[in-house]
């Protein structure tokens, strides 16, 4: 993708999506790097984790799962807050749409500029916006961590600290040693850091691996079935965020510009991580959050979509 095209607006042809079980019960809907769902059928119900960015685009996850279960949608899980991940939540019908007491902040404090922002950065995930009815708004809202029965099947919902965003929320199987990482855990894509907090996000990743998962749907990427996968990419991901962080680090110490420090940031990543999935679209983004956390801005600054078009051609000049 150009450099010079504003974020994934030339990115307009379909993905190859995936379903495939990486667990009993457990399925992840994946599709080339666009965001994944995750599937959790219990004794009684089933969970959806990331509810996609349309209920139109929603409807596509609901048939798959209707190939493998009749048992009702109970929950929909919120992993955190942007756009791209929630707005389709209404098409599940669900009894409850669950997710951090910190993402519902989020959705209170910058909801509809998320959602404005997103939709212009993201044309082909957004069509048929019109189906959305408005923001996603979480019936259950929890602090630390809270279960969750589907059935005799437990599943723990946790926040394992901030990363990805201020409220990064896990689903964890224990039955089957799976877990359901949303945006902490990328694989082969770039991760997306506009709303990051990048000094805490590898230790956040640290306690993510402590509960030796023997699979994980991320955020972004293939499932990852077998412990060495799942390792490769926790490390993967850490490796992404700290040449980030250490690269903006260093421009900032040597009074750099924020285009100056793009430029230095470019140097560092191009090579090992510029194939990823959405780096181009990331890297404008991921820089500007990188130099205001290294300048001592800890709560990342509301995105707008005039404020992400003003962002990308200052960088792109």
């Amino acid at each position: 993708m150009s450099t010079t095209q504003f974020a994934s607006k030339g990115d307009l042809s379909d993905k190859t999506i995936s379903f495939s079980e990486i667990g009993p019960g457990l399925f992840a809907y994946t599709a080339e790097g666009d965001p994944n769902t995750g599937i959790i059928v219990g004794d009684d119900s089933c969970m959806v984790i990331d509810a996609q960015a349309t209920p139109a685009m929603a409807h596509d996850v609901i048939s798959r799962v209707r190939t493998v279960t009749d048992k009702p949608i109970k929950y929909v899980l919120l992993s955190h807050y942007h756009a791209v991940r929630v707005l389709g939540a209404s098409a599940y019908g669900a009894s409850e749409v669950v997710a951090h007491e910190a993402t519902r902040k989020l959705i209170v404090e910058r909801g509809e500029e998320d959602m404005a922002s997103e939709i212009a950065r993201f044309p082909r995930l957004f069509r048929g916006k019109e189906s959305i009815p408005g923001l996603t708004w979480p019936s259950l809202t929890f602090e630390g961590a809270l279960t969750l029965w589907l059935g005799k099947r437990r599943v723990e919902i946790l926040h394992p600290g901030r990363g990805h965003t201020a409220g990064d929320t896990i689903a964890w199987v224990p039955d089957a040693g799976v877990l359901f990482s949303g945006d902490l855990i990328e694989y082969k894509s770039a991760c997306y850091c506009g709303d990051a907090f990048l000094r805490e996000w590898p230790a956040t990743l640290r306690r993510l691996a402590a509960y030796h998962p023997v699979a994980v749907v991320p955020g972004r990427g293939d499932a990852l079935v077998g412990e060495d996968k799942v390792s490769a990419a926790i490390a993967g991901t850490t490796d992404f965020v700290t040449a980030l962080y250490g690269a903006a680090e260093r421009a900032v110490a040597k009074g750099y510009s924020l285009k100056e420090t793009f430029s230095d940031v470019r140097k560092a990543l191009d090579e090992p991580f510029g194939d990823y999935a959405i780096y181009e679209h990331c890297l404008p983004f991921n820089v500007s959050r990188a130099y205001d956390e290294a300048q001592g801005i800890d709560w990342p600054r509301i995105w707008t979509d005039e404020r992400d078009l003003a962002m990308w051609q200052s960088l792109q000049a």
